[in-house]
């Protein structure tokens, strides 16, 4: 059996056995890699991946498991398996699975991967940093092309094919001078075509050039109050921590600082989050949400205001709120109006944050943590790369705390954002 076929059998032999609902999706994938090691190409592989993931539901009980193998016997074993598991489990009627939709197929990229141009590619790439950034080491760099072709199905009739080819390309560099290092840092990028250099794409070349600059650091002078300048590196991370605030378990037990927050403010009126898992400027597409519905564009927060919480199906019957339409992927946050120039001038004392190393924030949303990769800022003008520093704050009150957001953005092909200027932080 191949495919479709395993997925159909599985819904068969499942639904003899008495189950209520099921759902499964099988995938496989093939991924060729070549590596940069030490600054040398060092590895080229293939490797094949096959996952089948079962997941039931009978008398209001839940079972899921994944497998490797997709032969009859592995199959029939795997079964017992997800039934065993249903029925040691606690029964919540929350449980649910996707309603009927009509049958889809979706695609995105190429079926195979251009591997003359790959090569080519990566070797361009490490002669480019070699010549340009001679204090650059390149510790590791990752050029892939993963294609996957599945299945997701489930009893009450949802039938859909996925297709996927990317590349991704992620390096991983530190920079060394005499006796003095920087830390190291890395960037990357998803995309359906290698069209042009590696570092040109993201923000790989100007975190190259920092990295240089920054093999000699300084302490910021004290402790004090001021604004950080988050660059689109990081800024993901801390939009990742807004949007887990709203998702299923600390909505489900009340711990979330904006569980009374919907259609309310929860950020500055210039701040706009969109999620686009199917948008035109996203490179990686995302069509099916993990409780299998097809996936839709939604702005989470819209003008600083939240516009739903991103509840999947278990946790929107929990809480009573709408299921979200996606799975919170492919961000987009809109540009500002002013030049990352002119907000490096506003900054009477702060720091330029390209990258935070911390622990999730608390309940309340505290946070602190060490910015690397980071710059010291006094009177408008980047002082000089500064050693390890602590940052902390409010995550809900930085968010409402926005000075600017940049005309400036970066496209990192599964996400796009600007560079956004906070005040009101702690920096020691």
């Amino acid at each position: 059996m191949k495919g479709k076929d395993i997925l159909e059998y599985t819904l068969e032999q499942l639904k003899a056995k008495g189950v209520d609902k099921v759902q499964c999706m099988i995938s496989n994938s093939e991924k060729k890699e070549l590596n940069i090691d030490a600054g040398e190409m060092s590895l080229f592989r293939t490797t094949f991946n096959t996952s089948l993931v079962i997941t039931v539901y009978k008398d209001g009980k839940k079972g899921s498991t994944s497998i490797n193998k997709t032969d009859k016997d592995s199959i029939d074993d795997i079964i017992g398996e997800v039934l065993t598991l249903a029925e040691s489990s606690q029964p919540d009627p929350a449980y649910d699975i996707a309603e009927h939709q009509e049958p889809r197929s979706f695609s995105c990229g190429n079926d195979t991967s251009d591997m003359d141009t790959m090569f080519d590619r990566l070797s361009e790439f490490s002669e480019y940093t070699k010549s340009t950034y001679p204090k650059v080491i390149l510790e590791q760099a990752i050029m892939d092309f993963t294609h996957r072709h599945g299945y997701f199905m489930n009893s009450n009739g949802v039938d859909f094919e996925l297709d996927k080819g990317m590349y991704s390309f992620s390096p991983m560099f530190t920079s060394k001078d005499g006796l003095n290092t920087s830390s190291f840092n890395y960037s990357g990028f998803v995309s359906r075509e290698l069209k042009k250099p590696l570092h040109e794409y993201a923000s790989i070349d100007r975190l190259l050039r920092e990295s240089e600059q920054q093999v000699i650091t300084s302490p910021v002078p004290g402790k004090f109050i001021g604004d950080i300048i988050v660059t689109p590196d990081c800024l993901d991370e801390f939009v990742g921590e807004v949007l887990g605030y709203v998702t299923d378990m600390p909505m489900i037990t009340g711990r979330s600082i904006y569980k009374d927050k919907l259609n309310e403010a929860i950020a500055d009126s210039r701040f706009t989050l969109h999620s686009k898992p199917l948008g035109d400027e996203i490179e990686s597409k995302s069509y099916i949400t993990s409780d299998g519905y097809a996936a839709e564009n939604f702005t989470y927060i819209d003008k600083g205001v939240l516009k739903s919480f991103l509840l999947g199906i278990y946790g929107a019957n929990k809480t009573g709120h709408s299921r979200s339409v996606n799975d919170g992927n492919a961000h987009v946050v809109e540009a500002g109006d002013v030049s990352l120039e002119n907000m490096i001038k506003s900054v009477k004392k702060g720091v330029v944050l390209a990258r935070f190393s911390g622990g999730n924030p608390s309940d309340n949303g505290d946070f602190s943590g060490v910015a690397k990769n980071s710059y010291f800022v006094e009177n408008g003008e980047v002082k000089y790369p500064i050693s390890e520093t602590m940052i902390s704050g409010n995550i809900s009150e930085m968010m409402k705390s926005i000075v600017d957001i940049s005309k400036e953005r970066v496209d990192f092909g599964n996400g796009i954002y600007p560079w956004v200027q906070f005040n009101g932080l702690t920096i020691f």
